[in-house]
């Protein structure tokens, strides 16, 4: 089990509410209590080898459980002063969910789907990052980091940001790093850069990148603005999903992109 499996039910969890086998005690979330509900779900029905279970899963749900604390949804501890608490919850078991975690989880389900654990993320993304430079890894992780705390306006800024790396990589091989940081760095430059880079190129691959690359720099130039800017979760997500794929066109179409 991925971290972000483990992450994914604790959400659940605390969504849904399920009735717990044993006591929760004090606490919001007991992880002994939330992988049980998880094995009973997934059919297991003998305790022995149900108990052996949560030794084996118990390293990703604890960090998973770090993850959503290091977000602020959940933090240790008893929910209130007072209330009973375990040894074990003291030792990691136990976590309470924060005022802020409680709006988090009412806002939107899509964290369950998105690819919203930065170690996940950069999973799929580790195919391009020599290709596209350290700029590019350190915005895209940045965005995905961005949508998880459901900063949606920075989410897709920095996916945009993450495209200009994607385009200024390409530029770079294509024309040479003088030539095209000095043109980026004129009026219009992004757009001057863009469209030099796909004077050349075949009509289905410009209409492909052009389609691909338009929306996150619509969204990147409306994050720039102070005008209020309307994006909110699906504009997040599309981002990210519009992000991925960009990398991978991109990285299929390399050659036919950056000949000369």
């Amino acid at each position: 089990m991925h971290i972000e499996d483990a992450e994914r039910l604790i959400i659940r969890w605390i969504r849904e509410k399920p009735k717990a086998e044993y006591p929760d005690y004090g606490y919001d979330v007991y992880l002994s209590n939330v992988i049980r509900w998880y094995l009973r779900e997934s059919g297991e029905r003998d305790r022995q080898r149900l108990e052996l279970s949560i030794q084996n899963l118990w390293p990703a749900f604890v960090a998973g459980a770090w993850e959503l604390c290091r977000r602020g949804v959940i933090r240790p501890g008893v929910r209130q002063l007072g209330a009973q608490s375990t040894e074990g919850g003291s030792a990691g078991e136990g976590y309470s969910v924060t005022p802020f975690g409680i709006q988090w989880a009412a806002e939107s389900d899509r964290d369950d789907f998105v690819p919203t654990e930065p170690q996940r993320f950069a999973e799929m993304l580790a195919p391009y990052v020599k290709r596209f430079g350290p700029g590019f890894h350190e915005r895209a992780q940045e965005a995905v980091r961005c949508y998880g705390a459901h900063a949606y306006l920075a989410c897709c800024a920095m996916c945009g940001a993450s495209a200009e790396s994607i385009l200024l990589a390409a530029a770079i091989a294509k024309r040479g790093e003088d030539h095209v940081l000095k043109t980026y760095a004129s009026a219009a430059g992004r757009s001057r850069v863009q469209t030099d880079l796909l004077a050349h190129v075949s009509e289905a691959l410009r209409q492909e990148f052009n389609n691909l690359s338009i929306l996150l720099r619509y969204w990147r130039d409306e994050a720039a603005h102070g005008k209020p800017s309307g994006i909110a979760d699906n504009e997040a997500y599309t981002s990210l999903a519009l992000l991925l794929r960009l990398a991978k066109f991109v990285g299929e179409n390399w050659k036919g992109l950056v000949s000369p």
